[in-house]
């Protein structure tokens, strides 16, 4: 067997290894119970504040 091949195979394998501890982090984290995010927090509107300059009035000076 040449060296391509063998670079090939084991090239190939780590691919499996990390595709399969992948899934298995992604089932791990897909099993925790996660709970919802408490109401009170999330009813609360975001304050925005705009300012607006007249450059007209400020070249003037």
């Amino acid at each position: 067997m040449n060296r391509s091949k063998i670079v090939a195979i084991i090239t190939g394998a780590i691919s499996v290894i990390l595709a399969i501890a992948y899934l298995i982090l992604v089932q791990l984290l897909d099993y925790r119970d996660m709970k919802p995010a408490p109401i009170s927090q999330t009813d609360l509107a975001p304050a925005m504040i705009s300012q607006s300059w007249q450059i007209d009035k400020i070249a003037q000076v």
